[in-house]
């Protein structure tokens, strides 16, 4: 039985087989694959095998390590243009998610504590700077 089939029984409390199960959670996976495996090659075509972070330069040994980020973080906006992607290496790819979902949780602790600006630093490193440089000064 087919995901869009399951998808429209209306009935509350739907129970589907192991097996159905299992072949759903197969074709999701195959589906993504392929998803993914078209928009990688797409990317390899269009953009350098270089990453877009750190420079590091790939060859076909190597490639596998050469991953494609999606700028705007969504995996179903995939232009034919390329616009998009970025070619990014395993390690810099890991940083920019881990990166957006840092940004992601600053945003949401501001808006649950309303804390934005309250940690400032009152300090001034350079307040006597002006004294100490004026002339006749030694």
């Amino acid at each position: 039985m087919e995901f869009d089939q399951l998808k429209s029984r209306k009935a509350p409390g739907l129970k589907v087989s192991r097996e159905e199960a299992e072949r759903i959670v197969e074709r999701a996976r195959s589906l993504q694959a392929d998803r993914m495996k078209g928009y990688r090659e797409k990317s390899l075509n269009l953009h350098p095998w270089v990453c877009g972070k750190c420079g590091r330069e790939f060859t076909v040994a190597n490639l596998h390590l050469l991953t494609v980020h999606h700028k705007d973080h969504n995996h179903d906006n995939n232009p034919a243009d390329g616009g998009n992607w970025e070619n990014l290496c395993i390690y810099c790819h890991e940083n920019e998610h881990r990166r957006h979902l840092d940004h992601e949780e600053a945003v949401k602790h501001v808006e649950s504590t309303g804390a934005e600006g309250a940690a400032r630093s009152t300090y001034k490193p350079f307040a006597a700077l002006g004294d100490i440089l004026k002339p006749g000064k030694d």
